[in-house]
C-alpha cells in the first residue's frame, strides 16, 4: 500500500497495483482499474516516485527474504546442496 493525501489534507492508503492511470488536470487525478477516481494533493512526478519506491521496496524485500531462507529447506526438497541467490544487476549498454 502507498499513502497519498486527499485535497483536504487527510492521508489514505491505496494499493498501487490498482492504479490504471494518473493525470494532472491541474489537480492530480488517479483512476483505479474499477473506474474510481481519486483527487490527490501529490503532483504527478511525486506520485510516480512514490509508486516506483514502493515497487523497489517490494523487490528488495523479496530478495532479502529469499537470501535469509535456510539452506536446508531447499536442499531437503530438491537434493541440491546450495540454492541460487536472487540478485538484481544493472543492464549495461
Amino acid at each position: 500500500m502507498i499513502t497519498l493525501t486527499r485535497l483536504n489534507g487527510h492521508p489514505f492508503a491505496v494499493n498501487p497495483d490498482l492504479i490504471e492511470r494518473a493525470e494532472s488536470t491541474p489537480d492530480t487525478v488517479v483512476t483505479l482499474v474499477d473506474g474510481t477516481k481519486l483527487l490527490v494533493a501529490e503532483d504527478l512526478a511525486s506520485l510516480t516516485r512514490i509508486v516506483q519506491e514502493h515497487r523497489a521496496g517490494v523487490v528488495a524485500l523479496a530478495i532479502e527474504m529469499a537470501d535469509a531462507e535456510p539452506h536446508g529447506s531447499v536442499a531437503t526438497v530438491t537434493g541440491i546442496d546450495s540454492r541460487p541467490r536472487l540478485a538484481v544487476t544493472p543492464e549495461v549498454d
